[in-house]
């Protein structure tokens, strides 16, 4: 935690009140590397004078000032990570789409040229991003229905030599728990669609990354998610604010 991290958080502390934050940033060999939460599962990852979307949905006024995206990533189909209306609003010519087929196929045909697609396993590079897609699927048996292995993508994204983990939605799959080296996760949680935070404390708490931020949380308990990630040490949990106004 760097000091002027640790300066807020004292200051919230001796106040009596912590929030979650609006934005937040890790160092890399290419500078900043910005995280903007916009909500649940959408946000924006900024470095260099390079704008990534991520799951972008909902009305494009979330998106005002932060940039038009050199890059979108699309994890799968469902509604709260994919959205036509909004693709359309944001996308500009010379943005990239990085998808998995089941996204790609939902794409209108004026994108086509945008479009790469990624399976499973599949890697690429792109605006001086290492692209590697991972699996996200379902493992409990009364949720496999939700996300099917093969159907979505997980991303590593490797920018300045850091390496950011996107999940998805996914439970604590092998695939994930196996990850080397991950400097920055982004690790969903929530039920019925994805996994509990006992599970995603325990993933976590497996691959090891230095950083972890909950998303795509809606109504799971952080508090929780943070006592059990942080009692194993070494892995530093930071709270974003993915449901502003609630």
């Amino acid at each position: 935690m760097n000091l002027k991290r640790i300066f807020v958080v004292i200051f919230l502390a001796l106040n009596g009140f912590f929030v979650n934050a609006a934005v937040d940033s890790i160092q890399s060999e290419v500078g900043e590397i910005k995280f903007i939460p916009i909500e649940h599962a959408s946000f924006i990852i900024k470095f260099t004078n390079i704008v990534v979307y991520v799951d972008p949905v909902g009305n494009s006024a979330r998106y005002t000032n932060q940039g038009r995206p050199d890059v979108i990533f699309y994890t799968h189909g469902h509604g709260d990570h994919f959205d036509v209306k909004s693709l359309n609003e944001v996308c500009v010519e010379n943005t990239k789409i990085i998808a998995p087929p089941s996204v790609a196929q939902l794409i209108p045909p004026k994108f086509e040229k945008n479009i790469i697609v990624l399976e499973n396993g599949g890697h690429t590079n792109i605006l001086t991003i290492n692209v590697w897609a991972i699996p996200m699927y379902n493992l409990t048996p009364d949720r496999l229905n939700y996300h099917k292995k093969g159907v979505g993508n997980g991303y590593v994204l490797t920018i300045g030599g850091k390496k950011i983990y996107i999940s998805g939605d996914t439970e604590d799959i092998p695939e994930m728990r196996s990850l080397k080296d991950i400097d920055v996760a982004f690790v969903c949680m929530n039920l019925p669609y994805t996994m509990n935070v006992e599970q995603a404390a325990d993933a976590v708490k497996a691959f090891k990354p230095k950083i972890v931020y909950p998303y795509h949380c809606r109504g799971s308990d952080l508090d929780k998610f943070s006592r059990l990630v942080e009692a194993s040490g070494g892995i530093e949990v930071r709270r974003l604010n993915w449901y502003p106004g609630r």
